[in-house]
């Protein structure tokens, strides 16, 4: 069970803990993984979650179909162009040569779009607010779990609106559901900010993001909202009749996040021991070990039962670790896979009528009594929360203000993080900046504005926030 120091190697270590942890693994399809039941038990309560939130916004679900005519996405030109060097072609039918190629859904706009102009007729069937969870398929070769894979899973919500003001409005709301989303249940902190024209989604009027920053340096985006604006709406005709008899374009916008979102939480929160899953997603929240002694095993099972039935009605998912393995080998096991407490139930325990608890978060025992139980409720709740703080902590030590490009570069090199710097706006200084550091624009920050461009000079247009980035 041995892992890879997080800190030496950190891509290896990664890896290491999706496999290990039984998360995912890769298909015999190359670039594509298998997520195995632990993995998707926790995109599961992403699901459960965000399903919630999502349908408090006044969206309903829907499903549409996976192949896209070529005709759909060459219609948005900046959209086409965009996703092109990653779309995956059916040109067969069986044996039979298709008149118009089909396109495996990049992201499902331009299918939506079609059906949205046959929707909506009226300002009276406005707003129109639809989300599909569904996947995906990008042609991706250079993959890691979660993090990049051809094939994903993901949510995408997509509205029409009345005005721009709405539409505005909807962006702002989908964008700080996510970010409310990832701090109270992922536990991770995250910027909030726009993203360069360069940076932003194919055919979006803007794009808003979420950047998180992983304990290797690197950026992670974790979540998406773009303002549509009209392009699409005049691309497929989608017009309504307003009070006023006028026919006018609706206003639109689009936002999702995806199973990248479990490999933040890895990069997150892990350690050298294996995963560390905050309480309010994982899967199992206490595990319960049983170690009996050599005469009776029967009386270890029954308390572990009665244990695990006075969990659930305090509504705390657990289970009962029955198999034969060593005390060690099991703890290992459960520490691995990020279990946010366990109990230890020995001789000693029954017999004084109390519970040994082990934090995974800081390794901390601790002994309560056993009709104490209540007190695992509070426990839960302060790892929750010191896994937001040290996030937290985290992204706010990393974030360097470097005064010169050398420096600028230094910093990346060295340390990596959040460099808060002055742009000039360019999109050609922004290129060479990729090119020269490796670095990108994660995102505009809301600063005013009293510097130079941190590589030409030049005076600033924007603060904003570079990184390298997954």
């Amino acid at each position: 069970m041995n892992l890879p120091s997080k800190s030496k190697n950190f891509s290896e270590w990664y890896q290491d803990v999706v496999i290990k942890a039984g998360l995912a693994e890769y298909s015999p399809v190359k670039g594509s993984m298998i997520i195995k039941p632990y993995g998707y038990a926790i995109w599961e309560n992403i699901q459960k979650i965000l399903d919630k939130e999502i349908k408090k916004q006044g969206v309903k679900n829907a499903y549409f179909p996976l192949l896209i005519p070529e005709s759909f996405l060459s219609k948005e030109a900046e959209h086409f162009s965009g996703f092109v060097p990653e779309v995956a072609w059916v040109t067969y039918g069986g044996n039979k040569k298709l008149g118009e190629r089909l396109a495996i859904r990049p992201t499902s706009e331009t299918i939506m779009y079609e059906a949205f102009s046959r929707w909506i007729n009226s300002y009276r069937d406005l707003p129109l607010k639809i989300n599909q969870w569904c996947n995906i398929l990008r042609w991706e070769m250079r993959t890691r779990l979660f993090l990049r894979t051809m094939e994903f899973l993901w949510q995408e919500g997509h509205t029409a609106h009345r005005t721009e003001k709405e539409a505005v409005e909807q962006t702002k709301n989908a964008l700080n559901m996510y970010y409310d989303f990832i701090r109270n249940y992922l536990a991770i902190e995250t910027i909030k900010g726009i993203k360069s024209e360069n940076q932003k989604f194919a055919g979006a009027l803007y794009t808003s993001t979420l950047e998180a920053l992983m304990t290797d340096g690197k950026a992670l985006q974790m979540g998406t909202s773009h303002n549509l604006g009209q392009n699409f709406a005049k691309a497929f005709n989608i017009k309504f009749l307003d009070s006023d008899r006028k026919f006018k374009y609706v206003w639109q916008t689009s936002w999702g996040v995806s199973t990248r979102l479990i490999g933040g939480l890895i990069m997150v929160h892990g350690d050298d021991k294996g995963l560390i899953l905050p309480p309010e997603i994982a899967p199992i929240k206490v595990i319960i070990v049983p170690i009996p002694d050599k005469k009776d095993n029967k009386i270890f099972i029954k308390k572990a039962e009665e244990l695990k039935l006075s969990l659930e009605q305090l509504d705390i998912s657990s289970e009962i670790d029955t198999t034969t393995n060593t005390p060690g080998w099991k703890f290992n096991e459960w520490e691995l896979k990020g279990v946010p407490v366990r109990i230890e139930l020995g001789k000693n325990e029954i017999k004084n009528k109390k519970l040994r608890i082990a934090r995974r978060d800081t390794g901390e025992k601790i002994d309560i009594k056993a009709r104490n139980i209540k007190e695992i409720v509070k426990i839960l709740d302060e790892i929750q929360q010191n896994l937001f703080k040290k996030s937290a902590k985290f992204i706010k030590n990393n974030i360097y203000s470097p005064e010169s490009y050398e420096e600028f570069k230094s910093i990346l090199e060295a340390k990596g993080g959040f460099l808060k710097v002055g742009w000039c706006g360019d999109l050609l200084c922004e290129d060479k900046i990729k090119e020269e550091t490796m670095a990108t624009i994660r995102c505009l920050a809301e600063d005013k504005v009293f510097s130079k461009c941190i590589r030409c000079g030049a005076k600033a247009k924007h603060i904003v926030y570079f990184a390298k980035a997954y």
